[in-house]
């Protein structure tokens, strides 16, 4: 008998009582947590002192301890001097841990808003709920009880279930190594770690995030005077600082390909992944692409998808994100500036070590410094990527059966060009742990950017998928 005829969850109530919680509970609450303005630490130094993460983890932990879930206890755990997580315990009728996993600390604003839109004010408008942090990752927490509840409610069956959310995780999650280990004894040893933070290639079925890039972040500092002159009267005598920068950024990156030419970045693709992105690439067609908001004209007709896939999930990429030194545009004098800061955001591929592309990107920027110029790099914590172990024949039909029982489609398993650090911590903590790593970030979602929204369909049916594949772990475990 298949899983899916002998699964003991019906596909029509689960989602018709997912689909209420969602509608009646989730929106409403969501909608409250995006009007938090509780930015990750490393956009908000001053965190503890404005409060706003505070507020955004009474307001989940508020709504979790109301959940009518047999057993469950929630506690806020807080370190000194470290962001604080929500950790959850539901008891299980098998003697196995599943570890949850989400996040509620949000990325900055961001400029280029829809005029009716904003981070921090929730709009919704048909299936799509707008404003910061509901789909990245806001939803996970509820998402995860909700699925929990829903499997005891409809005669399922769960192992002991942990749901971890923290409150670090856009700044790299270098809080999160030292809950793990004073919470070591209360985590456990999972078998299955089920992560609601990633992204998706369409919202027509489930997606599993099989491999994520490492990241690599610093600002490159370029100076050449002590102060601002006259461009007239030094122009041909002191060279540009931006102009500089742009020659220590192409020892890094072939500006015309967009190739990154670091040694420690050159990796050969696993066969399997290349197989998956084909396959990806199949159901995505031009949307590889498609999805970003290019401007009129613009795009990448050079590449197939497949390999589109692979540019976006296992090939490095340089990004400058932020730059200081260069004033606004009505400020904008006729002066050559003294300097030029840019933030650099390099992802990598997932099997790579950050320390060695860190090291490696520091002396290449660093040696001889052009016209002699005062360069320095200051590098943020890397984070390492991941890839993921093979699915477990028991976890892949689970995954293929939910998608099918609730979106009426197969699954797809595909790369995902985002990091999430906890995965590499978990990999090597609990090696012999099953990973499903998923999320509602699809197209359009635009997480970290302008518009962002969650699409509250996707996450009905992926709390449903959830619910799914814990019982059919449990009933694994059982047997």
């Amino acid at each position: 008998m298949s899983t899916q005829q002998a699964a003991t969850l019906d596909p029509e109530a689960l989602r018709g009582f997912v689909g209420e919680i969602w509608e009646s509970q989730i929106v409403p609450e969501i909608s409250e947590y995006i009007r938090i303005p509780n930015k990750s630490p490393m956009f908000d130094a001053d965190w503890a002192e404005h409060g706003h993460m505070e507020r955004a983890v009474a307001h989940i932990e508020r709504w979790c301890r109301e959940r009518p879930i047999d057993g469950l206890s929630v506690e806020v755990v807080r370190l000194e001097g470290r962001t604080p997580v929500i950790l959850m315990e539901v008891p299980g009728e098998v003697d196995d841990t599943v570890l949850l996993y989400g996040h509620l600390d949000k990325q900055p604003e961001m400029t280029g808003w829809r005029e009716d839109l904003g981070p921090w004010t929730p709009v919704r408008e048909g299936d799509k709920l707008y404003g910061r942090g509901g789909a990245d990752d806001g939803y996970a927490a509820y998402a995860s009880l909700t699925a929990i509840e829903a499997v005891q409610r409809h005669g399922g069956r769960h192992a002991r279930c942990v749901v971890l959310i923290e409150a670090c995780e856009e700044s790299g999650s270098y809080d999160l190594p030292y809950y793990i280990e004073a919470l070591k004894d209360r985590i456990g040893t999972p078998s299955l770690v089920v992560c609601l933070d990633s992204g998706a290639g369409d919202y027509e079925r489930l997606w599993l995030t099989t491999s994520l890039r490492g990241i690599v972040v610093g600002t490159l500092h370029v100076g050449i005077l002590e102060e601002g002159v006259h461009s007239g009267d030094a122009g041909g005598v002191v060279p540009d600082s931006f102009r500089i920068a742009r020659q220590l950024l192409s020892r890094v990156e072939d500006e015309n390909t967009g190739d990154v030419m670091l040694a420690t970045c050159a990796v050969e693709i696993p066969e399997e992944r290349a197989d998956q992105a084909e396959e990806a690439a199949e159901v995505l067609g031009a949307g590889v692409a498609g999805k970003f908001p290019f401007v009129h004209g613009a795009g990448r007709a050079d590449r197939p998808a497949d390999a589109l896939v692979l540019d976006r999930t296992w090939r490095s990429s340089l990004a400058v994100t932020g730059q200081d030194g260069l004033p606004a545009l009505p400020m904008a004098g006729n002066v050559l500036r003294p300097h030029t800061a840019l933030k650099l955001s390099l992802r990598v591929p997932p099997t790579v070590s950050t320390k060695e592309v860190a090291e490696e990107l520091e002396h290449v920027l660093l040696m001889d410094p052009p016209h002699g110029a005062d360069v320095r790099f200051e590098l943020d914590m890397p984070g390492d990527g991941w890839e993921a172990p093979a699915f477990a024949p028991w976890l892949w039909q689970a995954v293929g059966d939910a998608s099918e029982r609730h979106f009426g489609k197969r699954a797809i398993a595909m790369g995902e060009g985002g990091s999430i650090p906890f995965m590499g911590m978990l990999g090597e903590r609990y090696p012999e742990a099953q990973f499903l790593i998923t999320g509602v970030l699809g197209p359009g979602s635009n997480a970290h950017g302008p518009n962002e929204f969650l699409h509250i369909p996707m996450g009905i049916k992926l709390t449903c998928c959830v619910a799914d594949v814990l019982d059919a772990h449990a009933r694994r475990a059982s047997s």
